[in-house]
């Protein structure tokens, strides 16, 4: 009879115990998350070596807390033996002492891990992030790419350092004092555990719901930061606009919006374990029934009943933890598909292997369209340009201009025809070999939080003689000298220590100082008075004798002094030629040269 009771619990387990929540969890989370962390995982074989010595003293601990129940209640209370009154006290201390231990252990190396990995995992994602194609970082908010490298990672953290160790530890658990009941009784065994399949499907389903939830928060916290974003790098034109309230009032609608979605994720995660509570009463109701019969029948001790039922009242704990941790494992996997959805993106811009080595003499634009939707923002241009020239570019916005100049840098690629450099296709050319002989300014100045010599030298190291001589060409040294500390001044966010012109001449110099053989100007003298930007000329027009240089303008002034003038127009080089020749036989030009002298 007792044989088979064993073979009809343990039967009865592998179908609907905790076991089942467990193959459940596995399906879901190996397949979803673990599948993509284990290549990392693996890396951690020796912490997770002590990790698992520490799980043992823990679930060894807790199996062993309700076994000292027995001893206790038969030998201590009823038979009186006194060398119980020393061995077991001592024997409790023990045991919590190897619980302890064991938990701690766990702990730190599970932080340890989960830490290294996700500090890992937000490079990873940055890195994936800024190499991917201008396209993408056009269309993409910077709140929401913030908060997957922020919000999103700080949930897989969660999920690995404390909910993926938590998970295996009380399964262990379940499992190992599951065994010990079975082994005390196996027919209390039976009705103390037929509750557990009443629950399962319910915590499948609220799962399945808390999942939606979670990628809804993160998808609304994305926009939350979006909006902050926003209204932090916009305040001089909320202040100048006194929008204060109406700021406010759009992000209050998408804070109380976020809000509304977290309080659905607790009022579904949280019903989880109350219902733990109530089928752990049931099963506990039932135990008590049937064990009370069995000790007033004389088939078992006070002590065996005792052990049975803290053995079974600490399997419920697990198991609870096990519901719980279900629920936010949803969480964890919205986020990981959401970061893994970035990192599986694939750019747009496929790097060449070639290194450009030797300096850029010449560009060619050949038969070059770019369609943007149903327009092109390029449409069949074709240009050489060779070193030494000075090309500046002129035309009506949205006209092609800054499109000609991205096509150079390959933020973009051509829809057909070919970009050419040294008579080589650039898609065959590594991006940095090719960025390497570029130089950018545009009229949106980037200043980051560091010294000025830092902004200057950008990316290379800080040589000092060759800061002050890119300064000076910029026109920029004497009030660099002004400042307190020099070229070693910090500057503040976006440079707001500076004045537009001043930061516009610092860009300048980080153009010099790079000592490229290929300069870009987007408007890069907007902010400077006329006699500023003719001393910058003067200073400029040796530096640039053996490099090409591109110039997008709408001075008179900058258009004179180049070799040749390109007319763009809706996408077409409609004409081009000197500045006296296009006056001449370009109507359109006439129109923009007066508009320039005006």
């Amino acid at each position: 009879m007792k044989f088979r009771l064993f073979s009809t619990c343990f039967c009865f387990l592998d179908k609907i115990s905790p076991k089942t929540v467990v193959y459940t969890l596995k399906e879901e989370l190996l397949k979803k998350i673990l599948k993509r962390y284990l290549p990392y995982i693996k890396e951690y074989k020796f912490e997770y070596f002590l990790v698992l010595i520490g799980i043992t003293f823990t679930v060894s601990a807790t199996t062993a807390t309700a076994h000292i129940m027995k001893p206790l209640m038969d030998e201590m209370f009823i038979e009186k033996k006194e060398e119980m009154l020393y061995m077991i006290p001592f024997g409790l201390v023990g045991i919590y002492f190897f619980k302890s231990a064991g938990r701690y252990i766990q702990s730190v190396f599970m932080n340890y891990i989960g830490q290294h990995i996700v500090t890992r995992f937000r490079e990873i994602l940055l890195e994936k992030i800024i190499n991917l194609d201008m396209t993408f970082l056009y269309l993409n908010r910077s709140g929401e790419l913030i908060s997957r490298v922020t919000n999103d990672i700080e949930r897989i953290r969660y999920f690995v350092s404390n909910m993926l160790p938590e998970l295996f530890r009380e399964s262990l658990t379940v499992v190992a004092l599951v065994g010990y009941v079975i082994y005390l009784n196996p027919l209390l065994a039976f009705y103390s555990l037929v509750v557990l399949p009443v629950v399962v499907y319910p915590i499948l389903l609220i799962g399945k719901k808390l999942k939606k939830y979670s990628r809804r928060s993160q998808e609304k916290n994305a926009d939350v930061v979006s909006r902050l974003t926003e209204v932090f790098n916009n305040s001089e034109i909320i202040k100048a606009n006194a929008t204060q309230r109406f700021e406010l009032d759009r992000f209050s609608v998408q804070n109380w919006q976020f809000f509304k979605i977290n309080m659905k994720s607790v009022y579904v995660g949280d019903i989880v374990s109350p219902m733990m509570e109530i089928v752990g009463a049931l099963g506990l109701a039932a135990v008590i029934f049937v064990g009370g019969r069995e000790v007033y029948d004389g088939r078992m001790s006070v002590g065996e009943f005792t052990a049975f039922i803290t053995a079974v009242g600490l399997v419920f704990q697990p198991i609870r933890r096990i519901s719980s941790i279900y629920s936010k494992i949803q969480d964890a996997v919205a986020a990981s598909e959401r970061v893994f959805e970035l990192l599986d993106r694939e750019n747009r811009i496929i790097d060449g292997v070639k290194v450009l080595e030797d300096d850029i003499k010449h560009v060619e634009f050949r038969h070059v369209k770019l369609k943007y939707d149903d327009s092109y923002a390029l449409d069949d241009v074709s240009v050489e340009i060779k070193q030494g020239e000075n090309i500046a570019l002129v035309g009506d916005s949205g006209g092609g201009k800054s499109t000609f100049i991205n096509m150079l840098l390959r933020f973009y690629d051509p829809t057909s025809g070919e970009v050419l450099v040294n008579g080589t296709n650039i898609k065959e050319f590594t991006q940095d070999s090719l960025k390497h002989h570029i130089s950018l300014v545009t009229q949106r100045i980037y200043i980051f939080q560091d010294a000025l010599a830092a902004n200057v030298a950008y990316g290379q190291e800080v040589d000092e003689k060759r800061v002050i001589e890119a300064l000076k060409l910029a026109d920029a040294y004497d009030f660099v000298a002004s400042l307190e500390n020099g070229i070693y001044t910090k500057m503040e966010e976006f440079g707001s220590n500076l004045s537009g012109g001043q930061r516009q001449r610092v860009a300048i110099a980080r153009a010099i100082y790079k000592h490229a053989s290929l300069l870009l100007f987007d408007e890069a003298t907007s902010a400077l008075d006329n006699e500023s930007e003719k001393r910058i000329q003067n200073a400029l027009h040796e530096y640039t004798k053996d490099k090409i240089t591109i110039t997008i303008a709408h001075r008179l002034s900058t258009i004179e002094s180049a070799d040749k003038i390109l007319v763009v127009q809706k996408g077409k080089i409609i004409a081009s030629g000197k500045h006296g020749e296009l006056l001449e036989s370009c109507d359109v030009y006439q129109r923009l040269a007066g508009r320039f002298k005006s």
